[in-house]
């Protein structure tokens, strides 16, 4: 099974566009972790604001989709969406149990906490609009980052997505598909 991993597209259907084109060939579910189409008060809006475009590219997405309730996603969000956006969105892939939430509400040390009491191989986070991979604790712990809106990290300023198959979880460059940064699954 390979799963696409997206967060923080805030409004922006090029955004999205490119993930499935440059990045979630082959992808068999794809996982927003929140903030889907609303730019938020504190973030600038992007140039392809338009969530109700978005809202009509994920409705024919050709993919399932599943959705983690974000900070900036509204009750009006989910309705235009007409798709359910719970905080928590599980997935078993194979023998791999992925987790998110958009992390707006954990404090530092929550997330290796809760993974590990649900058994995580995968705790998927947004929010901070940073790409990072991570394994802490025999378990990987990733933020794609956005294609929208991105901030710098450690991996630079790129516009990002994520994807996890049963070799491990790969961060893309959003524009190229380019590994940024790669990590097998803890043995």
């Amino acid at each position: 099974m390979r799963v696409g991993i997206i967060s923080d597209t805030h409004g922006d259907g090029a955004a999205w566009e490119q993930a499935l084109a440059n990045c979630f060939q082959g992808v068999d579910l794809i996982i927003h972790a929140g903030d889907v189409l609303y730019h938020g008060p504190r973030n600038p809006i992007v140039a392809a604001y338009a969530p109700k475009d978005l809202a009509g590219l994920l409705q024919q997405s050709p993919v399932p989709l599943l959705i983690a309730r974000g900070n900036c996603d509204a009750e009006v969000d989910a309705m235009v969406l007409n798709l359910p956006m719970p905080e928590q969105v599980v997935v078993q892939m194979g023998k791999y149990r992925l987790i998110a939430q958009h992390g707006h509400r954990l404090g530092e040390g929550e997330a290796e906490t809760l993974a590990a009491y649900y058994r995580a191989d995968l705790w998927i986070t947004g929010h901070t609009h940073v790409a990072m991979l991570a394994a802490r604790e025999g378990r990987l712990f990733v933020n794609p980052g956005s294609p929208s809106l991105p901030h710098s990290g450690p991996l630079g300023k790129f516009k990002t997505v994520a994807v996890a198959d049963d070799a491990g979880v790969k961060i893309l460059a959003l524009a190229t598909g380019e590994i940024l940064k790669e990590l097998p699954w803890p043995v």
